[in-house]
C-alpha cells in the first residue's frame, strides 16, 4: 500500500440548524391571488434593481452601500422588507460567487489532463492514476483545440474572478433558456411567461424575535390566520387597520405543528415565504425557523453501540450492521432507488429510501450511520474520463450533496448520528478482504455489500482488513494477538482455536492410545465388524 494516497480522518457529521415545513393556501378568493400577484411583482422588481446595483459593486462592496441600498428600498417599501431584499441579495451573490471559483478549478483540472495527454507519444498506454496518449493523430488535433478553448474561457474567468464580477439570473439560468426550446419543453409561449413571472416575484419575509407572532411582514396567528404588510405603494389595497391586507386562507401545519405553535406563541422568530405553483395553479406558505446549535457526540460514543456502513451507489444504498468491535452481523441489506425521471421523482426515491434505511437502522439499535464523503466535482470532468460518456453521466446524476443533507437532518430527527468517512479505496478493500469470506451458498456478497463493510470499519477507526500480519517468530500467539478485530481486553474476542484431536493430525494421542481400536480386514465381509468407539478422557468436557 505504499502508493495509497493519505485517507482523510473520519468525523460526525454537524446536526441541521434549521427546520422548514409547508402548508398550501386554500380557497384563496381571486382578490387575495390578485393582491399576493401584485405584492410579488412590485417587490420582485425592487429585488432585481438591488441586485443589478450588487452586482455592479462588485469587490467595492462593504458595509455603506448595503445600508446605502437599504435606505433606498425603505422608501418604496418598508425597512423590514428592504432588509430582507437586500439580505436576499447578498446571499445569491455569494453564491454565485462560490459557483465561479468551482467554474475555474474545473477548468484547471480539465486543462491539466488535456496537457498531459497532449505532451504524450500517440498510443501511450494508461495507469490507473494518468490517462495515456490520444490515439490518432485526428484525435490529438481537436483536443488541442479545445485545450485551445479551455485556456481562453480560463483567462476569462479568472479575470472576472478577479475583478469581482459575477453573473447571475434572478428566475434561474435553466428557464430562462428554456424561452428558446418551448416545443421541447411542452410549452407555451404564455406558460412561459407565467412561469418566468412567478420565479422573479419576492413574497418572503424573515423573522423578528420580539415581535408579535415572531414576524411583523407577514404574520400567521395560532389560528392560521395570515395578514401581509404591504409596501407603501400598495397601501390602498389594505384591508385592515395599519396597511394591513388579511388572506381568508388559513393554514395549519400538519408537521411540526406543535413546534410552530409554541414559537409563535413565545414571539420567537419564524421566516415565511409565499410561493405560486404555476403547473397546479396552487399557493404555498413556508415557515422555516433556526434550532439551536447542537454540539456534535464524540466518535467514540457514536460507535459504542455499533455502525450501519452505507455504500451508496447508481440505484441502491448497500448496507452492513457491524458491531461495536468492526464486526459484521448478519446478512447485507440494500435499499433500492430510481434516479430516472424529473427532479420531483428522484428527490421522492431518495427520501424514501433514506426512510428504510433509517428505520432498519433503529430496529438494529444503533447509534450512527457511516456513509462516504462523497463529492465528484474533479471526477466527472470530460477530460479525465473521455469516452466513457455513460460513467460521466452517471456520477453526475448521483445527488451527492443533496443526499448528505437530507440523511443527516432525516437521521437527526431519530437520534442516529452521521459519520462521513473518506472514500478512498472502500469498493477495493472492501473486496479484497470480506467478499469472499462471507460469501455463503445462502448468501450473496457484491462488491457494494463489501464496500459497505469497509465504510462501517473505517467510520470508527478500526482497519479494513480483517487480520494483521502474522507474529515474528512463529505461528503460536507468544508475540500477540492475531486479530484486528478487537482490542486485547475485550471480552469474546477471537482468541487461538485448538484442534478438535488435542493433538496434531497423523500424531499419537498423549495418552499414546487409539481412540479406535483395530478391525477385523475388511476382505472378509461376512464376518462382523469388531471394532469398538473408545472416548478418550481428553474429549470429556462435561
Amino acid at each position: 500500500m505504499g502508493g495509497t494516497r493519505k485517507l482523510a480522518t473520519s468525523f460526525v457529521a454537524p446536526g441541521p440548524c434549521g427546520v422548514a415545513v409547508r402548508d398550501r393556501l386554500k380557497h384563496l378568493t381571486p382578490q387575495d391571488e390578485g393582491v399576493l400577484r401584485a405584492v410579488g411583482a412590485h417587490q420582485g422588481t425592487l429585488a432585481s434593481r438591488d441586485l443589478k446595483t450588487r452586482c455592479a459593486d462588485g469587490l467595492e462592496h462593504g458595509s455603506q452601500t448595503w445600508a446605502s441600498r437599504k435606505r433606498e428600498l425603505t422608501r418604496v417599501s418598508s425597512s423590514r422588507i428592504a432588509g430582507a431584499i437586500t439580505k436576499a441579495t447578498h446571499d445569491q451573490w455569494a453564491l454565485a460567487r462560490r459557483c465561479q471559483a468551482a467554474y475555474i478549478q474545473n477548468l484547471a483540472a480539465g486543462i491539466r489532463t488535456l496537457r498531459h495527454r497532449l505532451s504524450l507519444p500517440l498510443g501511450t498506454p494508461g495507469t490507473k492514476r494518468a490517462a495515456g496518449g490520444y490515439r490518432s493523430k485526428n484525435e490529438w488535433f481537436r483536443k488541442s483545440r479545445r485545450l485551445a478553448s479551455l485556456e481562453a474561457r480560463h483567462t476569462a474567468a479568472v479575470g472576472d474572478w478577479q475583478a469581482g464580477r459575477v453573473r447571475v439570473v434572478r428566475g434561474g439560468k435553466r428557464l430562462l433558456n428554456t424561452r428558446h426550446h418551448l416545443t421541447q419543453a411542452g410549452l407555451t409561449e404564455d406558460e412561459w411567461r407565467q412561469r418566468w413571472e412567478a420565479e422573479r416575484w419576492f413574497l418572503a419575509a424573515d423573522g423578528e424575535s420580539g415581535k408579535r407572532f415572531g414576524n411583523e411582514t407577514i404574520r400567521v396567528t395560532p389560528d392560521g390566520e395570515i395578514s401581509i404588510k404591504l409596501p407603501v405603494p400598495l397601501a390602498h389595497l389594505a384591508n385592515t387597520r395599519h396597511g394591513r391586507y388579511t388572506l381568508t386562507a388559513t393554514v395549519a401545519f400538519a408537521h411540526r405543528g406543535a413546534e410552530w405553535a409554541d414559537r409563535i406563541t413565545a414571539n420567537r422568530a419564524v421566516a415565511y415565504r409565499i410561493h405560486l405553483d404555476t403547473q397546479r395553479g396552487r399557493w404555498y406558505l413556508t415557515a422555516s425557523w433556526q434550532h439551536p446549535v447542537v454540539k456534535t457526540i464524540p466518535l467514540e460514543t457514536a460507535r459504542a453501540r455499533g455502525m450501519v456502513g452505507v455504500d451508496t451507489n447508481a440505484d441502491h444504498f448497500a448496507a452492513y450492521l457491524l458491531d461495536r468491535h468492526g464486526n459484521p452481523v448478519g446478512d447485507p441489506h440494500r435499499f433500492p432507488y430510481d434516479l430516472s425521471g424529473t427532479a420531483g421523482h428522484r428527490d421522492a426515491q431518495i427520501r424514501h429510501a433514506l426512510a428504510q434505511l433509517i428505520n432498519w437502522s433503529r430496529c438494529a439499535g444503533v447509534a450512527a450511520i457511516g456513509i462516504e464523503d462523497l463529492d465528484f466535482t474533479s471526477e466527472k470532468t470530460r477530460e479525465k474520463h473521455g469516452r466513457r460518456k455513460r460513467f460521466r453521466q452517471l456520477i453526475s446524476g448521483m445527488p451527492t450533496g443533496k443526499l448528505k443533507a437530507r440523511l443527516v437532518s432525516m437521521a437527526a430527527e431519530h437520534g442516529l448520528s452521521v459519520v462521513a468517512v473518506d472514500p478512498a479505496y472502500t469498493s477495493v478493500w472492501g473486496a479484497q478482504h470480506w467478499q469472499k469470506p462471507l460469501a455463503t451458498p445462502h448468501r450473496k456478497m457484491s462488491r457494494h455489500d463489501a464496500a459497505g463493510i469497509a465504510i462501517g470499519r473505517r467510520a470508527p477507526g478500526h482497519p479494513v482488513r480483517r487480520r494483521t500480519a502474522p507474529p515474528p517468530h512463529d505461528r503460536s500467539d507468544r508475540a500477540g494477538h492475531r486479530t484486528a478485530q478487537a482490542g486485547p481486553g475485550a471480552r469474546g474476542r477471537e482468541g487461538t482455536r485448538p484442534p478438535a484431536t488435542d493433538w496434531p493430525p497423523g500424531g499419537p494421542s498423549p495418552s499414546g492410545k487409539r481412540k479406535r481400536e483395530t478391525s477385523a480386514s475388511n476382505t472378509v465381509r461376512d464376518a462382523p465388524s469388531t471394532h469398538q468407539w473408545v472416548q478418550d478422557s481428553l474429549m470429556c468436557t462435561g
